[in-house]
């Protein structure tokens, strides 16, 4: 559940922020005609997104490091353009600059919108991996996970909006655009490492820029947040010095249910970037902590086999052997007993998907380290998923017996 909270989180939550943002500074400028053109490419991003999506998770049609570069690069030029044809119309919305601002605003959004949500689609895709079904208690907590970041993102983006709407033009340009910045260094970042790993580029500088950006996605996640707080911050503040002329009682009432507004919805904004700051952080070391495979348990080798006593695996819990074979590679391999059987399940401390890793056991259940899927007891030994890689073995004599040559054939998983 953490892992997707921190996955929904850091996946969206700076582009619903830009967007509402975004969406405030253009409506307040140029109004319907803005919303209308930002609405509709919304939309195109977000079926955009689903097409991308499809294609990155069923095909290899999609190269996701090219597909960025044109994205980033599009992104960037778009938001220049937004920025000069700004100034040139003076927010006037029915000249031709103001017009093609608001367009270049859609671009730019349809481009934001468009690399941040084929990852989010594909998440529930990747919840019943490793025998974990739709309607199981592992699939349905991710989801719950997933969907808590989502809200969190969605709505810190309309608390942005909400208030960036009342909000004095002069902030609100400043704050858009130091967000929009800070999210430009991270795309400038993205293409160069792209280019960098293609060898287009080189250099000494070039590769700490490609280091530091690859290693600290979530500084420039943390900065637009940032960013963003100092609208609402400053609204908020506002809202309880507020000198605003009115003739009668009415006009009174208005203003301060104005002002209620606003602080309600700047104390959203801020109570989201506060949770989305402790997700990004805290809550992600916590979910990423390391975790310590059980030690290697002793086995017996004999005429080629590996010889694993039974009463040595009857608790139920999960036991993990290893063979060394003649190149000098530890072949480890699990076992534990199947719940309400006689039968064991038996397998290489690896899976196809994510290599040799390894599993954990956690609150009765077996869990894949690298990806934290849960397997289910029952299916390993059977191949699918994220389940052990299947190996040859049979039970006798008292014991589990995994041939050596068995464990051999598999040694490179190990490498």
């Amino acid at each position: 559940m953490l892992n997707y909270l921190v996955l929904g989180t850091e996946g969206l939550i700076s582009t619903a922020v830009i967007a509402g943002l975004l969406y405030a500074f253009i409506i307040s400028k140029y109004g319907r005609f803005g919303k209308i053109v930002l609405n509709c490419f919304t939309l195109a991003g977000m079926i955009a997104a689903g097409v991308m999506s499809y294609l990155k998770n069923t095909t290899s049609l999609v190269h996701t490091g090219t597909w960025n570069v044109r994205i980033f690069s599009v992104s960037l030029c778009a938001l220049i353009l937004m920025v000069i044809f700004n100034i040139i119309s003076s927010g006037n919305r029915r000249v031709i600059p103001g017009r093609i601002s608001c367009i270049m605003a859609g671009i730019y959004l349809f481009t934001i919108v468009f690399y941040a949500l084929p990852d989010i689609y594909a998440y529930p895709f990747n919840f019943s991996l490793g025998g974990a079904g739709t309607f199981s208690s592992a699939f349905f907590t991710r989801f719950v996970g997933l969907l808590i970041g989502i809200i969190l993102s969605l709505v810190a983006g309309i608390a942005v909006y909400r208030v960036g709407l009342r909000a004095n033009r002069g902030i609100l340009d400043i704050v858009l655009f130091a967000a929009a910045a800070i999210n430009a260094v991270q795309q400038i970042g993205k293409i160069v490492t792209v280019l960098y790993t293609r060898r287009m580029l080189s250099g000494s500088n070039v590769f700490a820029f490609v280091k530091w950006t690859s290693n600290h996605d979530d500084i420039y996640i943390i900065g637009v947040m940032i960013a963003a707080a100092v609208l609402p911050l400053v609204m908020w503040i506002r809202s309880f010095s507020v000198n605003e002329p009115y003739s009668n009682p009415a006009q009174h009432r208005k203003i301060r249910a104005k002002w209620r507004s606003i602080r309600r919805f700047g104390t959203t904004a801020i109570i989201c970037f506060i949770l989305g700051l402790l997700i990004i952080k805290p809550v992600k070391a916590y979910a990423n902590r390391p975790v310590e495979l059980s030690p290697i348990e002793e086995s017996i080798v004999k005429d080629d086999t590996v010889l694993v006593p039974l009463e040595q695996v009857e608790d139920g819990h999960l036991h993990r052997f290893a063979y060394t074979t003649p190149d000098n590679i530890e072949v480890r391999f699990i076992v534990i007993k199947k719940p309400n059987s006689s039968s064991y399940g038996v397998g290489l401390d690896a899976c196809d998907i994510c290599g040799e890793t390894g599993y954990f056991e956690r609150n009765g259940q077996i869990v894949c380290k690298l990806c934290d899927v849960v397997m289910n007891i029952n299916t390993i030994g059977f191949k699918g998923g994220c389940n052990p890689i299947v190996i040859d073995y049979k039970v006798g004599d008292g014991y589990i017996q995994v041939p050596t040559s068995t464990l051999i054939e598999h040694q490179n998983e190990f490498k």
